[in-house]
């Protein structure tokens, strides 16, 4: 995946909105509220953030030498893709679909029926 097709993704998820609280360089994306990951060509070098099991995170970053502890985030708990093509976009849409359920999971319950109801 590059950045144009990983901010499609991104905001193809259910209610997914695309923010810049910081300025244009960053693109944040919330679902209800709660950031699920982040996007930016800082630098001209494209990347990724997202929350991640801290087992799995490990796991990745081992496997993927372009997955790295977040940057700028809990390290325990998020990780960022270098968007260089060497991690198969089937596995960062895995990536940014498990961060983004992460987040849904961790909802107040009502937030998250409310969520869950406007989908049907």
């Amino acid at each position: 995946m590059d950045f144009l097709s990983s901010q499609k993704y991104l905001l193809n998820k259910h209610q997914a909105k695309e923010l810049f609280p910081s300025g244009p360089d960053m693109a944040v994306y919330k679902v209800c509220h709660k950031m699920f990951a982040t996007l930016t060509a800082e630098g001209g070098v494209p990347r990724v953030s997202l929350k991640c099991d801290p087992d799995l995170a490990l796991q990745l970053r081992e496997q993927y030498p372009a997955v790295r502890p977040g940057f700028q985030m809990n390290k325990k708990h998020w990780n960022t893709v270098i968007l260089d093509g060497s991690v198969p976009s089937e596995q960062i849409q895995r990536m940014i679909d498990h961060s983004y359920q992460l987040i849904v999971d961790n909802l107040p319950t009502l937030e998250r029926e409310q969520l869950l109801a406007s989908k049907k």
